[in-house]
């Protein structure tokens, strides 16, 4: 693993990025660690790493600002949440191509040697996504594009973004397209929580103030594959060591329906079978996805080791603890 480098790290307030951090720092790296976050309001909060900053990335001399004296670059910043957010926020989620643009315009000019770029599943052609129970999709079926609108478009435009500046200046770029991460340390309120988060946090507080209904949106039938965090640092660290520079699925093949994850999580929490009222004008995004880990396993050699089950239990205990702590009426952050 990397070790002894100087880093950047943008969207370091964010969930991924979070985990991140405390990764490369185990590793002894020097960190410079961004968000547009006030500090207060980040995820995780390290104290050791050797420079903080709560900026705009969007704009370009905060990018040549924190990208100086700098070994590798790793961008895991967007303006994104669940399902209801991207949505409804298809403008902001776009405006995030701003930061990957102008950030690789300053590694260049700074002469960076390597740079990560985080992208989604939502980067995948719709078409192939419109049944549940799906075969996993394959890094080629992102073309012909058709994605995800909004935070799908911008995503895939960021990719050939990286491809154009590796290939005209020289900047080593890896990407990884991320299939639904979930796990402690995250949101699980306030809009921009994942169904792993949302779900826990409904069937707390169900058990909590002893109700029998949960909402659910969607008529449950819909399918998707979730990777727990720790598999994703470490595929993400192995792809930034490898020499594979286009795009790869980091994600679990997995694949389960929203109603089988519920009976999931009802089973961790020793909960009776709760009734479930179906939501079916609220967003629910495309009827199956799931991840294709042929690629990744062959130029990687890695797979995901932790199964849902186990964990939903982390997620879920961890979550527990922080809503009789704090409650779950708005999102709350927590610093290491």
């Amino acid at each position: 693993m990397i070790k002894n480098k100087k880093i950047l790290v943008v969207g370091a307030g964010g969930f991924i990025g979070g985990h991140l951090v405390k990764k490369l720092l185990e590793n002894k790296n020097l960190i410079t660690a961004v968000d547009i976050k006030p500090k207060e309001y980040w995820f995780q909060d390290y104290e050791n790493a050797i420079n903080h900053y709560s900026t705009d990335m969007k704009e370009i001399n905060n990018c040549r600002k924190v990208s100086k004296n700098i070994d590798y670059v790793f961008n895991m910043a967007c303006n994104m949440g669940g399902m209801g957010f991207i949505e409804n926020n298809k403008a902001e989620c776009m405006q995030s191509v701003l930061i990957n643009t102008n950030l690789l315009i300053a590694c260049k000019e700074n002469e960076i040697k390597k740079y990560f770029f985080s992208s989604s599943a939502c980067a995948y052609n719709k078409s192939k996504q419109q049944d549940v129970f799906v075969e996993g999709l394959k890094e080629i079926d992102a073309y012909p594009a058709d994605p995800e609108d909004g935070y799908g478009w911008e995503k895939l435009f960021s990719e050939r973004m990286c491809r154009h500046f590796m290939e005209d200046y020289g900047i080593e770029v890896r990407i990884a397209r991320y299939h639904n991460i979930y796990g402690p340390f995250g949101t699980y309120d306030g809009g921009r929580e994942k169904a792993p988060a949302a779900l826990c946090r409904k069937i707390i507080n169900a058990k909590k103030n002893d109700e029998e209904i949960i909402e659910v949106w969607g008529d449950g039938k819909q399918t998707r594959s979730f990777l727990y965090i720790d598999d994703c640092i470490e595929g993400t660290l192995r792809l930034f060591e490898s020499n594979y520079s286009e795009p790869v699925n980091i994600g679990s093949d997995e694949q389960v329906s929203i109603n089988q994850m519920i009976d999931i999580i009802e089973n961790i929490s020793q909960i009776k079978k709760l009734k479930r009222d179906y939501q079916l004008d609220k967003p629910k995004g495309v009827r199956g996805r799931s991840s294709n880990n042929d690629l990744v396993k062959k130029v990687l050699n890695w797979s995901f080791k932790i199964r849902l089950k186990d964990g939903l239990k982390k997620t879920y205990d961890w979550m527990n603890s922080e809503i009789s702590k704090h409650g779950s009426n708005i999102s709350r952050f927590t610093k290491s």
